[in-house]
């Protein structure tokens, strides 16, 4: 799914090893039924098959598998504390940062109707202003499903935001992520950089950090742009964008 930040992270990790793969597009809304009839137990990507019959469903079970399958280049350190340390934070990343932009997106297509419409539209869906309406039942399905219909919690999500990217700030200084060879944190975390750099909401707060060229340096092109989707009632005064005084 190219609006997927996790689908994108498990690709540019077959890219980074150059492990030849067919492609294969799950439309956005479909994924529950769609991986399920692919032979997978869950319904989310990324999902991946190998020719062997072998299959991993999520980033941090296809990082380990495409070890398997390619030792090099490693996406995990040999030395066993690294080790621990890169997975510690590709687990973190995947439990605590992937969500934030999702969730605010499914929240804003589960409450908004011109968010709809736009996601249609950056979708390439032929009928936009239908789709918009019929959209409604998967985006209300799918915010069921990651507690993205809470509006406390997006407002929660908002005021953590900061601290979360202070925690990549510290990975990099302590050489956790960003190093010479990249590695499964890096993919996991800065693919979420990366469409949080494409958020109007977001892209504020990570500029000008060293998040930012993490995000920038592992995914260096996002074709979608994200408008404003925080209403302003929910923002309130704000976490201060990198670098300036709250």
């Amino acid at each position: 799914m190219s609006i997927s930040h996790p689908a994108n992270a498990a690709r540019l990790m077959l890219e980074h090893k150059g492990i030849p793969f067919e492609l294969v597009k799950v439309t956005p809304g479909a994924q529950a039924v769609q991986i399920r009839v692919a032979g997978f137990r869950g319904g989310t990507v990324p999902a991946l098959r190998l020719d062997d019959g072998r299959r991993a469903l999520g980033t941090r079970a296809i990082s380990r598998l495409l070890d398997e399958v390619q030792p090099e280049p490693p996406l995990f350190p040999r030395d066993p504390e690294r080790r621990r340390a890169v997975e510690d934070a590709e687990a973190w990343g995947e439990e605590v940062l992937q969500p934030l932009p999702r969730r605010l997106l499914r929240w804003a297509l589960s409450h908004e109707h011109d968010a709809r419409l736009t996601f249609a539209r950056a979708t390439g869906q032929p009928r936009p202003e239908l789709a918009a309406r019929m959209i409604l039942p998967v985006a209300a399905f799918y915010a069921r499903r990651e507690d993205a219909r809470s509006t406390e919690r997006i407002r929660a999500d908002w005021a953590a935001t900061p601290g979360h990217l202070d925690h990549v700030d510290a990975l990099i200084a302590d050489g956790v992520l960003g190093g010479e060879e990249l590695n499964a944190a890096d993919f996991q975390i800065g693919t979420t950089l990366r469409v949080m750099l494409a958020s109007e909401d977001f892209a504020p707060l990570v500029t000008g950090r060293p998040a930012e060229a993490l995000g920038r340096r592992v995914w260096p092109e996002y074709r979608y742009t994200v408008p404003r989707l925080l209403p302003a009632e929910l923002r309130g005064a704000g976490p201060a964008p990198a670098g300036q005084a709250a």
